[in-house]
């Protein structure tokens, strides 16, 4: 490969104890959770809204955060989140929720839908008014390493490139970039052709009239309209791996062009009109690091001694799992966590952690293993455990599971505990 050199001298700008790099959901939660302990804390995000696909993806959907029978498993910075992102807007949340966990057993999920752009601004004053510095329209360019460590991060801006000084770095970007670019071992994720916008015509404004839900008055236009799992995937048609910039516009490209020819071709187009599309990439697994451990899907209803996140499947009822902090560590890279889509799990193990809930909460869990490291003056990967799950569960964050939400069924005699 063909390569260029290129030299140049970069002003150094504030320093902080702790960058987040991306401002997503987990990116949002990590940068909450060090400014509440205490740290100056700069959050850098590429775009102009924070969120992530939480919001600016319109993916804006909490997904259940519960055992799909009435207990509540995701706690934590999650909850907070679920209710701010409800307090001035729609919501869909059962009643049975309304005030907390129900008191009896009940079918009905802790799980709502929320207004994406009123929730991405409810974030930013909740961060800015915590003390975070938040720098929009800035894209976290490049870690610089020295001695296995991150001495800070460049960035790019209309300001021109900039070096922000760090003591601890959590890599929130949903895809490891910064991860990566330090020279982290990286997996590469596949996505399906699927990208959902939205629109609003002229029969969904009498359904939101009719109803009283102004939510109804706006509906999904597919471009591609694969699910979760593949299904409608056209037949032949490579996956997408979301670390390629070539790949990721090839995707947008295709999927712009099917909108455009699928309204062209609609008798009733005047009667409809896009009112937002996703303002990034909608995929789901883009790349993770290969972590100190790798969670998997068997792993349901095993205990970690290093748990950071007690949280549930999404999808299926009853199963719970635990996220060891060794998911969002790498030893031989002292001052770096990374949280969300990032974290270092396999196959469907991988679409339990990186939803709404869970994303947040390892945030959260990254945040606390990193200023913990900064009081100990050791690797994050070192860090007292103990200490750090008694932040956590200071912070009203469930680290283990508990044993009454493990079904029946299942042989408690199998239940593991892994050792660290």
């Amino acid at each position: 490969m063909k390569t260029v050199s290129w030299n140049m001298n970069i002003p150094a700008r504030e320093a902080y104890d702790l960058i987040v790099c991306g401002g997503g959901i987990a990116g949002c939660a990590a940068a909450l959770c060090g400014a509440r302990l205490g740290r100056r804390v700069l959050l850098l995000e590429k775009s102009t809204l924070l969120g992530g696909l939480a919001t600016i993806g319109l993916v804006n959907y909490f997904v259940p955060m519960c055992n799909h029978r009435g207990r509540q498993v995701c706690r934590g910075m999650a909850e907070e989140f679920l209710r701010l992102s409800i307090r001035y807007g729609y919501a869909t949340l059962p009643s049975e929720w309304k005030n907390g966990e129900p008191d009896a057993p009940t079918g009905a999920a802790y799980q709502t839908e929320y207004d994406p752009w009123l929730f991405a601004m409810q974030l930013a004053e909740l961060l800015d008014d915590a003390g975070v510095t938040i720098l929009f329209d800035c894209a976290a360019a490049h870690p610089i390493t020295e001695n296995g460590r991150i001495a800070g991060i460049v960035t790019d801006s209309k300001s021109g490139f900039g070096f922000h000084a760090a003591k601890q770095v959590i890599d929130a970007t949903g895809d490891g970039e910064i991860a990566a670019k330090a020279g982290v071992p990286t997996v590469d994720g596949k996505n399906y052709f699927s990208y959902f916008p939205r629109e609003i015509t002229l029969d969904s404004c009498r359904a939101a009239v009719e109803s009283g839900r102004i939510n109804r008055a706006v509906r999904t236009f597919a471009g591609g309209s694969a699910n979760l799992y593949g299904g409608g995937h056209p037949e032949g048609m490579p996956f997408y791996v979301g670390a390629s910039a070539e790949v990721t516009s090839r995707y947008l490209l295709d999927n712009q062009r099917l909108i455009v020819e699928r309204r062209r071709n609609d008798p009733t187009r005047a009667g409809r009109e896009l009112v937002s599309v996703p303002m990034m990439p909608q995929f789901r697994t883009i790349r993770r690091i290969a972590g100190d451990y790798t969670l998997h899907e068997d792993e349901a209803y095993v205990h970690f001694d290093d748990s950071v996140a007690a949280i549930n499947d999404f999808d299926r009822a009853d199963y719970v799992y635990e996220v060891p902090l060794r998911c969002l560590t790498r030893r031989g890279f002292a001052n770096l966590t990374v949280s969300g889509r990032c974290a270092s799990a396999d196959g469907y193990a991988w679409d339990v952690v990186r939803v709404i809930p869970p994303a947040i909460l390892t945030g959260q869990a990254a945040a606390v293993a990193a200023c913990r490291a900064m009081d100990e003056g050791c690797a994050v990967s070192d860090v007292p455990i103990r200490a750090v799950q008694s932040e956590l569960e200071r912070q009203g964050a469930g680290v283990h599971f508990d044993d009454s939400l493990v079904p029946a069924a299942f042989d408690r005699a199998a239940m593991r505990v892994s050792k660290l």
